[in-house]
């Protein structure tokens, strides 16, 4: 039993192994933080473009051209779709924003009254876009960064194997 407890290197408590090396980076981590960072500002600005919607006085889309009011409904929901996937720090989460983001410029570019500050959105997305860019890069390229789903894979593969070889011998 001690051998197969040694062997398990997903344990909740490891007593007598290394700590991680201290002057590891922690991307992964840094990506978590700048995407749920990111989902709280696209909360924000989901929310506004709800309060635009639900606080209008009289017909609103009745007021507005209609690349405006699809501009007004498109953002309001995709702002906090993309947020929860930010939130969640999901793969999909990510492209989700990234297509709001170049959604936010196209439309700043098109329609420079849509969003108060229009060059602002603009080099904000920009920033923010490369931001990300660099983070998911740089964490792909940690080497001995495991997930846990992976780490679970990993061992109920080799415990399966374990069993197999068992079983026939």
């Amino acid at each position: 039993m001690k051998g197969r407890e040694a062997l398990d290197s997903g344990a909740a408590i490891r007593l007598g192994e290394k700590t991680r090396d201290p002057n590891e980076t922690r991307w992964g981590m840094l990506l978590v933080l700048f995407m749920r960072t990111v989902a709280g500002l696209w909360i924000l600005q989901g929310l506004v473009q709800w309060q635009i919607v639900l606080t209008a006085s009289g017909a609103l889309f009745d007021r507005v051209s209609t690349s405006t009011g699809v501009g007004i409904v498109y953002f309001a929901v995709m702002d906090l779709l993309a947020a929860v996937g930010l939130w969640l720090a999901t793969p999909w989460g990510g492209v989700l924003w990234l297509l709001v983001a170049l959604s936010q410029i196209v439309v700043a570019l098109a329609m420079p009254t849509f969003f108060d500050g229009g060059a602002l959105v603009i080099i904000l997305d920009v920033l923010l876009v490369g931001l990300y860019l660099l983070l998911t890069f740089e964490a792909g390229r940690e080497p001995q960064r495991r997930s846990a789903p992976r780490r679970l894979a990993t061992r109920l593969w080799t415990n399966s194997l374990r069993i197999w070889e068992s079983w026939r011998d």
